[in-house]
């Protein structure tokens, strides 16, 4: 098969690459860096350089894929964020369209199921309306939970004041995955043959906050870390301190507080999903350790 992913060689891209690549395929990875292309070539693909919002581009190097793995930036810039990630996802399913491709697998998320209320994961409840039109044989919404290794946005926090935290309790259940598993479940995709439109759940491990302290804590030897709930004030201003994009931080407090309420996690709930990722939380901890 002839296969494109987007995403560059990030976290998911790179492993998803290889095991593509190992199983034999034709594989092009789009990249916005013209420093990856030897990165690329000496996994065994091909790259091509270039903007993900430019469908013009895309329609060119979609061209006679059997199947793409489309996946938008997780930051579409600190202002008008969702409006940013939306018209990367037009550009996306314009040139699906005029490439003719038959097989998408779209990274999404738990809680696109949403159209607010969610975060930043607004934005791909919004590009999985657009694909739910596409004439295509097959696609798949590849729902991806809460990334492990967003707790390394953590360790400042826990380096300076001994806590971990967010806008949400210590109790609550929160899907969570590892970039590997995410590449597994997209490989398996890319070389299916389907039809229609298609819900595919992600997640490695279903866990409390405390269970995510008490285990990174004992992995860097703070067995008694606390998880500490902030209010939503104290979360936007913490990130706002921490540099990130007032618009951005909004967005994040969002996401917490569709965590805290239960919203984001409710349709993975509801039918009946479950954590079939290979890894757990207990091995992430050896890598957020070595981070730390």
């Amino acid at each position: 098969m002839k296969i494109t992913i987007t995403g560059s060689l990030g976290n998911i891209g790179k492993p998803l690459t290889q095991k593509l690549v190992a199983a034999g395929h034709v594989v092009t990875v789009v990249s916005s860096q013209a420093d990856r292309k030897e990165e690329i070539a000496k996994l065994g693909a091909h790259a091509a350089i270039g903007s993900v919002s430019d469908a013009n581009f895309l329609a060119e190097i979609f061209k006679g894929s059997d199947a793409v793995f489309a996946m938008t930036p997780p930051n579409m810039g600190g202002s008008n964020i969702i409006a940013n990630t939306i018209n990367a996802g037009k550009a996306f399913a314009k040139a699906i369209g005029a490439a003719g491709v038959k097989r998408i697998v779209m990274l999404s998320s738990i809680g696109a199921d949403l159209p607010n209320g969610n975060g930043p994961i607004a934005g791909l409840h919004e590009i999985e309306q657009l694909y739910d039109h596409l004439d295509v044989i097959s696609v798949t919404f590849l729902r991806a939970g809460f990334f492990y290794t967003n707790f390394y946005n953590d360790i400042p926090l826990i380096k300076g004041m001994g806590i971990t935290g967010a806008n949400y309790p210590a109790t609550i259940q929160v899907p969570l995955v590892h970039p590997e598993d995410i590449a597994t479940a997209a490989a398996e995709e890319l070389q299916k043959t389907a039809e229609g439109k298609n819900i595919r759940y992600m997640v490695s491990n279903v866990r409390t906050p405390h269970d995510v302290a008490k285990t990174l804590g004992a992995a860097i030897g703070l067995p008694e870390l606390p998880w500490v709930e902030f209010t939503d004030e104290q979360a936007l201003q913490g990130m706002v301190q921490a540099g990130l994009p007032k618009e951005m931080a909004g967005l994040y407090t969002e996401m917490g507080v569709g965590l805290r309420t239960g919203k984001i996690q409710a349709d993975f709930k509801e039918r009946g999903s479950v954590a079939d990722g290979k890894i757990k939380l207990e091995d992430f901890a050896k890598e957020f350790a070595a981070k730390c």
